[in-house]
C-alpha cells in the first residue's frame, strides 16, 4: 500500500476532526470533489458553504452533486470569491466552522486561464482562520505548476509561518522527490479561540 495521495491526506484529516451536523467550506469548488466529500460528512443536518468565481466550476459541482444524490439541500453554492468567505457565512457561523478547504491553482480539466492568486487567497486563508471553531482545520492543496503558481505558495507559506503556535498548528505534507511540480498539502489546527 502506498502514501494517501494529498487529496486523501486532506480528507483524512478533516475526517477526523468533523462530526455530522457542522458547517464546513470548500473555498474553491472546482468539480466539486471536496464540496461532495464534505456534504457526505456532516449529512443532511450539516452546512456546506461552496465557493467559486467561475459558474462552470459550480455547475460540475451541481452535476456531481445531482449524480450523487438529488437532495443535497444542505450545500450552498456561491458564485464569488474566497476572499468573501466572512461576508457570505452568517454571523452566527463565525468561529464555528469545522473544516474550510482550498485547492489552489486552476479549475480541473479546464484552459487554466483562470488561476488562483495570491492577492484574493491570502485574505480568503486568514478569513478562513477566524472562522474556525477550536479544534477546526483548514485544509490547503497546492497546485503550482501554473503561471503565478510558485508566487502564490510562496505567499501561503509566509502566512502559515507567520500564524501564532499558541493558537495553530501547521503541517506540510508533500512527496519531494517527484519533478514537474507534484502538488502538496499544507494543514492547518486552530488550537485556540484566542
Amino acid at each position: 500500500m502506498g502514501f494517501l495521495s494529498i487529496l486523501s491526506y486532506a480528507h483524512k484529516l478533516i475526517e477526523e476532526r468533523v462530526t455530522p451536523g457542522e458547517t464546513v467550506v470548500d473555498a474553491t469548488a472546482g468539480n466539486g470533489v471536496d464540496t461532495l466529500f464534505l456534504a457526505k460528512l456532516v449529512g443532511a443536518k450539516g452546512t456546506v458553504y461552496a465557493f467559486d468565481i467561475q459558474e462552470q466550476a459550480l455547475e460540475k459541482t451541481q452535476q456531481r452533486l445531482a449524480k450523487e444524490r438529488p437532495d443535497y439541500s444542505h450545500v450552498r453554492l456561491l458564485l464569488c470569491s474566497h476572499d468573501q468567505l466572512k461576508n457570505k457565512l452568517p454571523v452566527t457561523e463565525h468561529g464555528a466552522v469545522g473544516a474550510v478547504m482550498f485547492n489552489l491553482g486552476y479549475l480541473p480539466g479546464d484552459d487554466h486561464h483562470t488561476v488562483t492568486s495570491e492577492t484574493s487567497t491570502i485574505p480568503a486563508l486568514q478569513q478562513a482562520a477566524e472562522l474556525l471553531r477550536k479544534s477546526g482545520i483548514l485544509t490547503i492543496a497546492l497546485y503550482t505548476g501554473h503561471e503565478g503558481g510558485e508566487k502564490e505558495a510562496q505567499a501561503v507559506r509566509e502566512w502559515v509561518e507567520r500564524l501564532p503556535q499558541q493558537q495553530f498548528q501547521v503541517l506540510e505534507y508533500r512527496f519531494i522527490n517527484q519533478k514537474n511540480h507534484p502538488p502538496y498539502l499544507i494543514a492547518v489546527e486552530k488550537r485556540s479561540s484566542d
